[in-house]
């Protein structure tokens, strides 16, 4: 029978989500590779019972991570029914709806039809009464925002969610929504959206100054940029990579002479800041203090482990941004 250790929260920071009464970890730990039918049931286990016993109070998912689509749901349902029932109360469990699920025209989206439907399924899928935070995955062209908002407020107002969030959503939309949520009292306290030193799409598109005004926490995904910002690349590809073993999310177009380069310089600056790569790509992220959280992908435990030493230092000096500013625009 799994014990959680006495010691979990003993060096986790924890950081309240935008003006909200909820806090998350620092590091939260993310299903979307290596939860699915392609993954290892007992090192799915160990992962969930190494970031839990060292504070990682936060699994988020979403219907379609797998592969196949549902079944990293599927795997946590199994992991909570036989280890952590007795700690759901310590637990945040998140999910998500809004990319391609099932076959028709209900599949995918915003629709109330799709948001509903699709919560009702996680929620049969992990074994749980309710979710703490489920997001609208991405925004829909198509659907009025006024109905996907509405299905929001069902959902939380049905009790099979506590709080709701956005995802991959802009700052004029985010503020929009925000407005909605407003008057309809939905409890929405945070976004989730991709943000790394490579990837500063929500400096560009408003969402973290709009989420800052507004008093929005921030997620950030992909943090480590799919694996760059670590030391797996800095002497190339190696074999047993996500480039070679799983291509979707990162090719090998991407690894350019030029990215290498800067990999190669951003971990000059690490290793001056005594951390590796990952470490401090982690770190930058949260050195705003309204950044709530980074989601952590892991294949192994000791990834974990590694990763949550980022929360030692993530003080950087403004020589150090800049430096960090000036390869990426090289």
């Amino acid at each position: 029978m799994y014990r959680a250790s006495e010691k979990r929260y003993d060096t986790m920071r924890y950081n309240r989500c935008g003006k909200s009464g909820l806090l998350l970890p620092a590091v939260s730990l993310g299903f979307w590779h290596n939860f699915g039918d392609t993954g290892n049931y007992e090192n799915m286990v160990e992962m969930c019972k190494t970031a839990f016993d060292n504070g990682i109070t936060h699994f988020d998912l979403a219907n379609n991570y797998g592969p196949q689509p549902g079944s990293a749901e599927t795997n946590l349902g199994k992991i909570m029914k036989e280890y952590f029932w007795p700690y759901r109360d310590e637990l945040i469990i998140s999910t998500k709806a809004g990319y391609d699920m099932w076959p028709g025209p209900y599949g995918n989206f915003g629709s109330r039809k799709y948001l509903i439907a699709s919560l009702d399924q996680s929620l049969m899928r992990m074994g749980l009464d309710y979710v703490d935070i489920f997001y609208h995955h991405r925004m829909d062209p198509e659907t009025p925002l006024e109905e996907t908002m509405n299905a929001l407020s069902q959902i939380v107002h049905s009790g099979k969610a506590l709080y709701a969030g956005l995802s991959n959503y802009d700052g004029q939309t985010l503020e929009k929504a925000t407005k909605i949520l407003e008057d309809l009292k939905v409890p929405f306290i945070i976004n989730q959206n991709r943000y790394s030193i490579f990837d500063r799409s929500i400096e560009k598109n408003g969402l973290k100054e709009t989420s800052k005004k507004l008093g929005k926490g921030i997620i950030c995904f992909s943090p480590l940029a799919q694996g760059l910002l670590t030391n797996r690349y800095l002497d190339g590809i190696p074999e047993d990579s996500r480039i070679r073993t799983d291509g979707r999310f990162l090719k090998e177009g991407q690894l350019t002479e030029e990215k290498l380069g800067q990999i190669r310089a951003l971990n000059e600056i690490a290793k001056r800041r005594n951390q590796t790569l990952a470490e401090m790509a982690l770190a930058w992220d949260l050195k705003d203090d309204y950044i709530t959280s980074v989601l952590i992908g892991a294949s192994k435990p000791s990834q974990i482990l590694n990763n949550i030493k980022a929360i030692e230092n993530t003080v950087f000096s403004q020589e150090e941004l800049n430096a960090i500013d000036e390869i990426c625009r090289s």
